[in-house]
Order: C-alpha cells, then sequence, then structure tokens
C-alpha cells in the first residue's frame, strides 16, 4: 500500500538539510578566500579569486604532528573503553543480584558528573602519577568519562540477545569467558561499533583535558592547535576554518565506514 505524500515532513527535512549544509559551505568556502576577501565580503559569496594557500599554511604549522597525537589519543581512549566496558555491560547483564545491580546503577552515575567539576582532582592526580604534559593523561579521563554512556549502550545491545543462545552455549559447557568473546561480542557488533564512534569523537573534540593537562608543542591536539591562527592582534580567519576542515575530514570517513554499524548499534543485537 503506497502511503500518501507528507508535505510538512519534505518541508522540515528541506529546513534541516539548509541548516546543516549552509554553516558546511561557509566554512569551505571562506577556508578558499584570502584574508583580506573574508574580513571584507559576505560569507554566503562564493570566492572571487579561490586559493589553496590557506591549507598549505595549515599543513606547514604541524597540523600532521596535532593530527597524528590526536589519532593517538582517540585509539587509546577507545581500546581502555572497550576492554573495561564490554566485560562489564556483560557482567551487568548476566548477573542478577543486589550488588552488581547497585554497582551498575552507581556507574552510571557518571553520566550526572561534569569534568569541569573534578578537573582539579583530576589535575593533582595527574601530577602525582608524573602523568602532565602526556598524551596519557588526556586519554585517562577521557575514557573514564566516555565509561558511563558506553556501558548504557553496550548493555541495551547485550539484552537484546536471546536467553536461548546463553543456554545452548551454557548447555555446551562453554565458560563466561567463551560466552563472551564467541557469543556476545559477534552479536554485539553494532552496539560496539557505536561506542568506537562515541568514544573516538569524545576524544576527537575534547578541548578541556588536553588545555589542562598539557602544556608543551610535542603533546599538543588538533583542538589546541587552532590556537596557532589566534593572536593577540586578530584572527587568520580562512587558516583557521581550513584546519577545521582537515579536522573533520576523517572524522567524516570515519561516519562513512561505520554507518551501517552505527545504526545497526542504535536498532539492537545484530542490527534486527
Amino acid at each position: 500500500m503506497k502511503r500518501p505524500a507528507n508535505p510538512l515532513a519534505g518541508l522540515g527535512a528541506v529546513i534541516w538539510l539548509a541548516v546543516v549544509l549552509v554553516p558546511v559551505y561557509v566554512m569551505v568556502s571562506v577556508s578558499l578566500t584570502r584574508q583580506d576577501e573574508a574580513l571584507g565580503g559576505n560569507a554566503l559569496r562564493p570566492p572571487r579569486h579561490p586559493t589553496l594557500a590557506n591549507y598549505g599554511t595549515v599543513l606547514d604549522n604541524g597540523f600532521g604532528h596535532f593530527l597524528a597525537n590526536t589519532v593517538l589519543v582517540a585509539a587509546m581512549v577507545v581500546g581502555i573503553v572497550l576492554v573495561l566496558c564490554v566485560p562489564l555491560a556483560y557482567v551487568a547483564v548476566r548477573t542478577r543480584g543486589f550488588w552488581s545491580g547497585g554497582a551498575f546503577r552507581l556507574f552510571l552515575l557518571g553520566v550526572a558528573v561534569p569534568a569541569q567539576a573534578v578537573v582539579v582532582p583530576l589535575y593533582l592526580m595527574i601530577t602525582k602519577l608524573n602523568l602532565y604534559d602526556s598524551l596519557l593523561a588526556v586519554a585517562l579521563p577521557t575514557a573514564a568519562f566516555a565509561m558511563p554512556v558506553s556501558v548504557l549502550v553496550l548493555t541495551g545491545t547485550l539484552r537484546d540477545i536471546p536467553e536461548e543462545l546463553y543456554e545452548a552455549m551454557a548447555l555446551d559447557g562453554a565458560s563466561p569467558a567463551r560466552m563472551l568473546f564467541r557469543l556476545v561480542v559477534p552479536l554485539a557488533r553494532g552496539g560496539i561499533g557505536t561506542v568506537v564512534v562515541y568514544a573516538s569523537l569524545q576524544a576527537w573534540n575534547g578541548f578541556l583535558f588536553p588545555l589542562i593537562f598539557t602544556q608543551s608543542e610535542d603533546s599538543r591536539m588538533l583542538t589546541l592547535g587552532l590556537f596557532t591562527y589566534v593572536s593577540q592582534f586578530g584572527v587568520d580567519i580562512p587558516a583557521l576554518l581550513a584546519s577545521v576542515v582537515l579536522s573533520g575530514v576523517p572524522v567524516f570517513a570515519v561516519y562513512l565506514v561505520a554507518r551501517r554499524t552505527l545504526v545497526g548499534g542504535l536498532m539492537g543485537a545484530g542490527g534486527k
């Protein structure tokens, strides 16, 4: 049966598409203009004399180094979150008890704790551990604040796995560890993919922890690298936006690769 047309939904989709695409267009357009044209022109007007000089300026000012640091931190955060959260979610789903349920609810309280509220204790801990001005000093707290939401997503995914599959593996003599790696992980690929995207974005877009816990040029990340184009006397707007464009390309590429897994994670175990 053919569904009737919905003009209001179509209009809303067009408006939302414009809201998303217009800022992207302005960002790319201004990144291709000269500084004098960007300061005195209309941001919605295409550049009169397009130039890639701004991208050359960005690449010559340590963008590759900042990108490598950010990728390394994102990889560490994703690794820590997966290694800890997948078993935690498995135990929370499979263990029926007062203590496991209470520990799970207590763990989820981390969702309500803002990073700004604990940045001073975290700073003291980082300095006591001699981790200040290192990438690990950024990765550890970032992973900690990504874990509550990650556990919540994974428990929702694991609850969608039929109980009969657990019982069948138990009858075959499978240990809990074998159930985790042979049953849970393959069927929870969607939820794991969602957690990977979420945790990597937390690391990629993080600003507070790199600002507080790092200082030198060697440990600078992309979010702090944007300050390269901000001085006391002005802002190099085209170069700044060129840096933002280059910073967004890896994230967009990851989304294109993992979009099906991401949608499957939002739909349940196995993407049902």
